[in-house]
């Protein structure tokens, strides 16, 4: 196969840069830190005329379950996913998991990552209450209501408590790098994640690589097993999304995009913002029928 053709001989040329359609395949719910339940995330795609939508929660799959049985009732496939933070040396990279037809196998992997996300929490909330923010762990957990915790919800716990005004100021002040109340998270490698997205049925794509989407980072995670690259992100620019196509392209992966969307009614991450059509569809599960093959030879 060669780099200008696709998984299964799919043509290329369907990396078209104004590529859109009806189908969405990066979204967050409340089973990690979206605003809306899986339930609810599923009737907003079909109200934006979705056809398709991934849920891709942070380090957990538990809200497939919910969103399959709304999306039967609606009329809306929903194709199971994740959002991994994985590691290339001291850099950090978000992993898409996508197409995962054992998402059991990867609940259970991710069993030890979600404890260490429910460590780094309390460790926040103690650097905070050293700052003079009182939080308490249970407000960051009555924000997270049963999700894998993130620092999303220690900002919402601290926005409700008037210690600052919104996300922004709480990032700034306290949550972000480099920040007085940040912990850095438990470190899982890009050659992890890519095995775990495997071993779970899936293909691995690199999430919304913006200005980071530059060829030695992608051949770097190329050699461990990557798929494919999100070339269609609300953070990305033309020339990031161009930039990101010939890539894909050069690497012969699998392009993907999604809205990124968090629960917002309004703004740049809209669900379905960022859609892609049935063509780049059909080259994702080329490829995740030839790494099928893979698994099972």
């Amino acid at each position: 196969m060669s780099a200008g053709d696709g998984a299964e001989g799919v043509s290329y040329t369907r990396v078209a840069l104004t590529i859109a359609g009806s189908i969405d395949l990066h979204s967050h719910t409340t089973a990690s830190d979206g605003a809306r339940t899986p339930s609810d995330s599923v009737t907003n795609a079909a109200a934006a005329g979705l056809a398709a939508l991934a849920i891709t929660d942070h380090d957990t799959v538990a809200g497939v379950a919910e969103a399959r049985l709304m999306g039967d009732q609606l009329g809306v496939r929903i194709i199971a996913g994740v959002e991994l933070s994985v590691f290339e040396g001291d850099r950090e990279v978000h992993l898409l998991g996508l197409h995962l037809d054992r998402p059991a196998h990867m609940e259970h992997a991710l069993t030890d990552v979600r404890h260490a996300r429910r460590a780094r929490a309390i460790a926040i909330v103690e650097k905070l209450n050293a700052l003079g923010v009182p939080v308490t762990v249970e407000a960051v957990l009555a924000e997270a209501a049963g999700g894998a915790i993130g620092r999303p919800h220690v900002a919402r716990a601290i926005i409700a408590g008037g210690w600052v005004k919104d996300q922004r100021e709480a990032f700034d002040r306290y949550l972000g790098a480099g920040r007085p109340a940040n912990v850095e998270k438990s470190r899982l490698s890009v050659a992890d994640g890519v095995r775990l997205v495997h071993e779970a049925g899936g293909i691995s794509v690199f999430a919304h690589p913006g200005g980071d989407g530059r060829r030695e980072l992608i051949e770097a995670l190329v050699a461990q097993g990557l798929d494919g690259i999100e070339i269609r992100h609300p953070s990305h620019g033309g020339e990031d999304v161009r930039r990101l196509a010939a890539l894909t392209q050069h690497f012969d992966l699998v392009p993907s995009g999604g809205s990124d969307w968090h629960g917002a009614a309004s703004g740049p991450r809209v669900i379905g913002c960022q859609c892609v059509s049935s063509e780049w569809l059909e080259i994702q599960e080329a490829r995740v029928a030839q790494r099928r093959a893979q698994r099972t030879a």
